[in-house]
């Protein structure tokens, strides 16, 4: 199994899945050329796609709904603005060609919002960004992943600082907001096992954050816990630029 993260942040998330010659797309929140952009680093394109997966119905998710095929979208009821795509439930796996998909809690202002857990048989990717908190009743489902895609959205004095009005900063720290750098790498702690080898800090936010600050927050957190962070192969997810992780061969 390999991914490439096309882009992570509030201007656009999509993300790609590839197993065995499935291919799945985890939100579309982007252009179409810049997906065709992403999907040409890794020798694909957009027709490849055998499915594509929404966490939730903000328009940095969905924006570019228009152009996935309906028969293609899956999503909890009530996500997409659409009608007869394929509508999944909570923790009730269901199959695109070999690769089985679960959707998992998430907690944010947001219709069903979700994460997901992807399994080939072989390897287990777990994808959660926009939530306010983890919810402990997803652990039983996605720990010990070999990666884990997770949100890790603001240094919290970073976020204070901008001039956003504090409604909209309440919001954020809320438990239907977003995770800090430590929220995020707590949440990290509890679901990595024996088989993690990587692990993606994701949706940063431009204003409120930098690679740089979570890392620092990372690093710290889990040497508190007693973890070695180099085990894991740490790397915060992009904007603007695509980060690939798994096992890819061109």
């Amino acid at each position: 199994m390999y991914f490439n993260i096309i882009a992570s942040g509030s201007k656009g998330n999509a993300t790609i899945v590839v197993s065995k010659q499935t291919v799945i797309l985890i939100d579309m929140g982007i252009t179409f050329s810049r997906l065709e952009e992403g999907m040409k680093e890794i020798n694909l394109d957009p027709k490849d796609i055998d499915g594509a997966i929404f966490t939730h119905n903000h328009s940095d998710h969905i924006a570019g709904l228009k152009f996935i095929p309906v028969k293609k979208q899956y999503a909890l009821k009530g996500t997409l603005p659409t009608m007869n795509h394929n509508v999944c439930e909570l923790f009730t796996p269901f199959n695109i060609k070999n690769i089985t998909i679960t959707p998992i809690k998430a907690s944010h202002d947001a219709i069903n919002p979700c994460g997901f857990i992807l399994f080939d048989g072989e390897e287990k990717l777990v994808y959660l960004t926009d939530t306010g908190v983890f919810l402990e009743e997803n652990l039983k489902y996605c720990s010990n992943p070999d990666y884990l895609i997770i949100e890790s959205n603001h240094d919290i004095q970073m976020l204070l600082k901008t001039n956003r009005p504090m409604e909209l900063k309440q919001r954020i720290l809320s438990d239907h907001g977003h995770l800090c750098n430590e929220d995020g790498a707590i949440a990290a702690k509890e679901i990595l096992g024996p088989k993690t080898k990587e692990i993606i800090p994701a949706h940063l936010s431009e204003e409120a954050n930098t690679p740089e600050k979570c890392l620092e927050a990372w690093n710290n957190i889990f040497s508190y816990f007693g973890l070695d962070i180099s085990k894991y192969n740490v790397r915060p997810a992009n904007q603007w630029k695509s980060l690939l992780g798994g096992h890819y061969e061109n």
